[in-house]
């Protein structure tokens, strides 16, 4: 069996892979045909340098993604050719007030609104959780604290993931993530790369971001615990509610710093877990591929068609980068041709000559 360390992304109606020599995205466009581009890795980290140590290396695998995810995401929705609508008043007012496009301001609209989101449900919410708690229970301890506010975050991941796979484009995106993982699954059982062998193929992968996403959810959990089972032994230690205000801020600064923490270590967990199959290891992985079955479904022929042809770009990059052109492709599409009528019944058709009838012969 092969071992791939290509990965890839779902994006609208299309499938992104990304290999150490560059990224590769594929869509399905509106008249069937598929847009490609390809742009080889520009920075390249040296074996044995900072950016490449175990955990680090993490960190930044974790902000490429971010910062990655929406532009290809915004590129993919360019690609399929489909017609913008027409900007609001309000976002034609935000772009010559901040002297940006329309879909640049409402893209950073949008982020802001995701983060506000993202700080309600996974911060706010758990606090909240715990203080209700304790208006029923008395005070809790700050182990306990950490625990009930980890659990609550989880179950709020789950919530979330659970309903956004019941709207229907999100589910369309979640089959070409099916996609991308029979399509590498194909690689590795070395078949050959046709949509038929890899519909054949699992669709759950263990180094998908999916179990990456569980995993940062499963260390915070352990780190932010055991953090606040050694401040306890500090004298004088009081639980972040029960602090002061500098203190409090205090322990929110603590956890900020932690994040890159959780986040390398998330990878190095993801990393391992993917390559042995001891007994740690498939317990390590089981939860993300079980919450595979929501953020995957099941895609079709033509889907895999598209997360192959990615594979391939990915695999065996062209030589010169590939940038999608919309002008040339509108030109080189076949125009539309009339639907021929159906002929009436009981009349011939147009095209066939009619027999003149015969003269009687002359008596």
């Amino acid at each position: 069996m092969k071992y791939t360390d290509i990965g890839g992304q779902a994006v609208i109606e299309g499938v992104m892979m990304r290999s150490e020599k560059g990224t590769a995205l594929v869509v399905r466009r509106g008249d069937g045909s598929l847009a490609k581009e390809f742009h080889r890795t520009k920075t390249r980290y040296k074996k044995g340098s900072f950016p490449t140590w175990p955990v680090v290396r993490g960190v930044y695998a974790f902000v490429k993604a971010l910062s990655d995810g929406m532009t290809i995401t915004t590129r993919a929705a360019e690609m399929l050719g489909e017609e913008e609508e027409e900007p609001s008043k309000f976002e034609k007012w935000l772009a010559k007030r901040f002297n940006k496009s329309a879909m640049d301001v409402v893209k950073w609209v949008a982020i802001v609104l995701a983060v506000i989101m993202a700080i309600g449900l996974f911060f706010l919410l758990p606090i909240g959780a715990v203080s209700l708690l304790e208006l029923i229970f008395g005070k809790i301890g700050a182990v306990w604290s950490a625990v009930v506010q980890g659990v609550v975050r989880l179950a709020v991941f789950l919530l979330y993931i659970w309903g956004i796979s019941k709207i229907k484009d999100i589910r369309r995106v979640f089959m070409y993530h099916g996609a991308e993982h029979k399509t590498i699954a194909c690689y590795e059982a070395e078949l050959p790369m046709t949509p038929e062998n890899a519909a054949k193929c699992t669709r759950l992968h263990p180094r998908c971001g999916t179990n990456y996403l569980f995993l940062t959810m499963a260390v915070s959990i352990v780190v932010t615990t055991a953090v606040s089972a050694l401040c306890t032994l500090i004298p004088g230690f009081t639980a972040w509610h029960d602090a002061s205000g500098a203190n409090r801020l205090l322990f929110r600064l603590a956890r900020i710093v932690l994040i890159p923490l959780i986040a390398g270590v998330s990878y190095e967990v993801l990393k391992a877990a993917a390559k042995h199959e001891n007994l740690v290891c498939r317990i390590a992985r089981a939860p993300g591929l079980w919450l595979q079955h929501l953020t995957t479904k099941e895609p079709t022929l033509d889907m895999l068609e598209v997360a192959i042809a990615s594979f391939e770009m990915a695999l065996h990059p062209p030589k010169q980068d590939i940038v999608f052109d919309e002008k040339a492709a509108k030109k080189s599409a076949p125009e539309p041709q009339p639907e021929a009528s159906e002929p009436q019944p009981d009349q011939p058709e147009a095209s066939e000559p009619q027999p003149e009838p015969e003269k009687e012969a002359d008596a």
